[in-house]
């Protein structure tokens, strides 16, 4: 972040912060891909994110992407999730990896969950989008459905780049047509308990919140689905 100005952050301000932050500890990729079965799976959900979605500090089982295949096999649907998370991951890495994962896996469905460490690391905004965009229009290249998972960085990040980055998640999903999650963390990171929801770093949400970001995403998936 540079120094035009890092205002007074609150406690919000410093857990929503801590959550793009997350993903900067990077663990072994083996650890966070779970394969799908073989043999007749319905729909293939494949999701390419971060530590958000890689379960980081949590016990397997545990994380909102865990959960989801759950809900799905309570609800009957037909379908298989494959978690391609990497904590670390950013816009750029998604794009580099996704080509093989469409091969691999041959998704119908694809929730985009990248971005939070681009804005961490000062990545320029354009580079964001057209990664976001790149990725999307291959997933949708490949005949899969994507939803987009969006996130927000806090006020101390400056208005002017707060509010741009928010609004290119809507962008990418509005110019493709595809689905959107405005704000992975709503009613997490944005709340005044919200100190209560994180794990004890203050940076990775924890067990306890992983069921409101699976019903954060749930609605617009389920409509995929």
């Amino acid at each position: 972040m540079k120094g035009d100005g890092l205002k007074k952050v609150d406690r919000r301000d410093f857990i929503l912060l801590g959550a793009a932050a997350a993903a900067l500890t990077v663990w072994p990729v083996g650890a966070l891909a779970q394969t799908a079965p073989a043999g007749k799976r319905g729909a293939v959900i494949l999701v390419v994110g971060d530590s958000l979605s890689a379960e980081y500090g949590l016990k397997r089982g545990e994380g909102w992407v865990p959960l989801l295949q759950q809900r799905i096999a309570e609800q009957r649907l037909p379908a298989t999730v494959v978690n391609a998370s990497i904590s670390g991951d950013t816009t750029s890495g998604g794009r580099s990896r996704l080509p093989g994962l469409l091969a691999q896996h041959k998704p119908t469905l694809v929730i985009l969950e990248l971005g939070g460490n681009d804005a961490l690391r000062g990545l320029p905004l354009k580079s964001t989008q057209d990664n976001l965009d790149a990725m999307t229009k291959a997933a949708q290249a490949a005949g899969a459905k994507v939803l987009i998972v969006g996130m927000q960085v806090p006020p101390n990040y400056g208005g002017d780049y707060t509010r741009k980055f928010e609004g290119l998640f809507k962008a990418v999903a509005d110019a493709n047509k595809a689905a959107l999650v405005p704000f992975l963390l709503k009613g997490i990171a944005d709340v005044p308990d919200a100190a209560s929801l994180f794990q004890a770093d203050r940076i990775h949400p924890a067990a306890v919140a992983q069921t409101k970001m699976l019903d954060n995403v749930w609605p617009e998936l389920k409509k995929l689905l």
